[in-house]
């Protein structure tokens, strides 16, 4: 279906009003979950003193994250509230549907618009742009999909059906996945000696931590430059390694000796979730001369520990209790730091016992990381489904009139 198009400065305005003495509940904006109470967000969120320079937003009103809107975080306010000063509130006319616009804004077709249109150092594909921000004047020339008003309610209506099942659909994934991991760390905790009579050893005198590379896009490169690949804090995740996505980086051939990754070394993340942070993924080679990020650590073991033991140790309780009591909490996130690391105390026993740990608990652990993975790769194919459908539906590729589900939810 072809539609006309209209720029979204001519189908919302926006609103500036400030708080003032006004002080409704403080909202917040949520990636995957829109417009929410702050307090259901998070305790740890950062705030103001003083709100009172606080934008105030109506319901129906579509809130906009300007750092974060080409990553979603946009949404329909449910009710009146405040919110930051650098967040946009735009007020839908009435030719639009809200909830369409909502959906639409959350398409990958727009977030691509908005992300053309980010202001700011650097480029949004790997990250790398600091201080990105969206202006309303860029945001209001984006020309738009506007079918009907009856047309712009059934889309809206029949995305708000899909993506509920969908989202019921990825919360049991998410539970199962939850299940799985309990059930891994309990059973590494009953196999390791954490509670025995074997000497508990600090981590900094059995292994060596490598720092990795700073990405500084100004450093002047020398004439014995190379260039080389490197990963990144996204491809280092919680006991595995996701590696379908890699830059280059291009140093000196000094700076490449000293943050090239070796098989067997185990990395780590500074920040991340905090029941995820210390957890070690071993690295076997998987790309020649790869090189490292800053924000990896990779933790070298010497002779008597065994890289796939220690790695084994971080799953366990006794590691979760340390690197969770240690980490430095900021917002929903935590950090550790080499010094911690080095600091944790390793039950160390014989290197043959190490061994035979490892390979003791490989067999059932290779079962639950299978279904984790499944589980993982299930939770990506619905993501996948989740936003095709959003784009089809509101770039009007799908008929929602004669689709599946949504239709029949509408009966």
């Amino acid at each position: 279906m072809i539609w006309p198009t209209r720029r979204l400065k001519y189908l919302s305005r926006t609103i500036d009003r400030r708080a003032g003495s006004d002080q409704p509940p403080l909202l917040a904006v949520s990636i995957h979950k829109g417009v929410i109470p702050r307090e259901s967000l998070t305790d740890d969120l950062p705030r103001a003193e003083d709100l009172s320079n606080y934008k105030i937003c109506e319901p129906g009103d579509i809130i906009l994250n300007r750092m974060r809107a080409f990553q979603g975080a946009i949404g329909v306010s449910p009710i009146r509230g405040l919110v930051s000063p650098d967040y946009l509130v735009l007020q839908p006319s009435p030719h639009v549907n809200a909830q369409y616009l909502h959906h639409l804004f959350r398409s990958s077709w727009f977030i691509g618009e908005m992300a053309s249109r980010l202001r700011g150092i650097g480029g949004t594909d790997n990250g790398a742009v600091r201080t990105p921000r969206i202006n309303p004047e860029d945001l209001g020339n984006i020309e738009i999909p506007t079918p009907s008003l009856d047309e712009q309610r059934w889309i809206a209506n029949f995305l708000d059906v899909e993506t509920i099942y969908i989202d019921r659909l990825a919360a049991i994934r998410d539970r199962q996945l939850h299940l799985l991991n309990d059930r891994s760390t309990a059973f590494i905790s009953e196999v390791l000696p954490t509670s025995g009579d074997c000497q508990f050893i600090r981590l900094g005198y059995l292994a060596t931590i490598q720092s990795g590379i700073t990405v500084d896009g100004s450093r002047t490169l020398s004439d014995d430059a190379v260039t080389r690949p490197y990963i990144r804090v996204a491809n280092v995740q919680a006991g595995r390694l996701e590696l379908n996505s890699i830059t280059e980086i291009s140093v000196s051939e000094k700076m490449a000796a000293a943050s090239t990754l070796r098989f067997g070394d185990v990395l780590m993340t500074e920040g991340g979730d905090l029941d995820k942070l210390g957890r070690g993924t071993v690295w076997r080679d998987e790309i020649p001369e790869c090189l490292h990020q800053n924000h990896i650590f990779a933790v070298r073991p010497g002779a008597s520990l065994d890289s796939d033991y220690l790695a084994l140790l971080t799953r366990s309780i006794y590691a979760r209790n340390y690197f969770e009591s240690t980490g430095t909490k900021t917002t929903n996130l935590a950090s550790t730091s080499s010094g911690k690391i080095r600091d944790f105390r390793i039950p160390l026993v014989s290197l043959a016992t190490q061994k035979r740990i490892v390979k003791e608990t490989s067999r059932t652990l290779d079962r639950i990381d299978s279904l984790t993975n499944l589980l993982i790769k299930q939770k990506q194919l619905l993501t996948e489904r989740r936003q095709a459908l959003i784009t089809g539906a509101v770039t009007g590729q799908i008929d929602v009139t004669t689709a599946g589900r949504g239709s029949e939810g509408l009966a």
